[in-house]
């Protein structure tokens, strides 16, 4: 009977054994838990300050956590209607456009492969930036008629500032920027860059012939037209150009001597 209540507490002490394994546990599970909240918080603290500054996460933007930019391809056909000045989405009162132009083997002579790859870089880097610019696209392989009514060589960035209408319904000049872009050094951050760092504004704005907008040809609606001939003198063989100056020049200098030459000499002794 001395023994009974050493018997009677084995059943506790067995117990208490069995609370050690489970505190250690609970720390465990407490120290996990600290670290999963402390990591995150310093995400989102990250992100923030990146999103603040205005240059892209690159933990979201390789993760694919960002929506890409759409790319506008544009022809001969629809930039009018794409490009308005003062569309709606222009906000506060500029609509900020990025417009790469690239091309093949004619117009490139094939070395806008190393600008594309950079090119497709960029817009994901973009896409990233709260306040990215509407991003397009001219391929002047397949719309060069746009390209030469432009001016526009590749590879090269078109940077546009399209202003809203003033109260008074009168819209200001649109401010454009000619961009050539290094064939061989060109990267993707040289691209960003342009819009994040606002480095277009290094470069005089463009206002001559080829003025998108507020050039000769775009106020005489001779843009297209005019892209169209010089097209046709590029496609024209070497040998049919030459004959066609031949035959013009032969005709304007000679003309004039055939036909004093063929009319019929008047009568002697008569007077004209």
């Amino acid at each position: 009977m001395r023994f009974a209540p050493v018997v009677l507490a084995l059943p506790a002490m067995a117990a208490a054994q069995q609370q050690v394994p489970l505190l250690e546990q609970a720390k465990g599970w407490f120290n996990n838990f600290v670290g999963a909240a402390t990591s995150s918080v310093n995400s989102a603290s990250s992100a923030a300050a990146s999103a603040a500054s205005g240059v892209p996460n690159p933990v979201h933007a390789a993760a694919g956590q960002v929506e890409q930019l759409t790319v506008t391809d544009f022809t001969k056909e629809n930039y009018n209607q794409v490009l308005k000045p003062g569309a709606a989405t222009a906000s506060p009162g500029i609509e900020d456009w990025m417009i790469y132009t690239t091309g093949g083997n004619r117009t490139c002579f094939g070395m806008c492969a190393r600008a594309d790859v950079e090119w497709s870089k960029a817009v994901s880097l973009l896409s990233a930036v709260p306040s990215a610019p509407q991003l397009g696209r001219l391929d002047c392989e397949k719309e060069p008629q746009l390209c030469n009514a432009w001016g526009a060589g590749a590879p090269s960035v078109i940077y546009m500032q399209l202003p809203q209408p003033l109260p008074d319904q009168t819209t200001p000049a649109t401010t454009v920027y000619y961009l050539p872009l290094n064939r061989t050094t060109v990267t993707a951050q040289d691209i960003v860059e342009l819009a994040t760092e606002k480095a277009f504004k290094e470069k005089t704005p463009y206002e001559g012939f080829f003025h998108p907008f507020n050039g000769m040809l775009a106020q005489t609606g001779l843009a297209i037209p005019f892209g169209w001939v010089v097209y046709g003198f590029s496609v024209m063989p070497s040998w049919a150009l030459m004959i066609g100056i031949s035959f013009f020049s032969r005709t304007f200098i000679m003309g004039p001597q055939g036909g004093a030459a063929a009319r019929p000499a008047a009568p002697a002794g008569r007077t004209q």
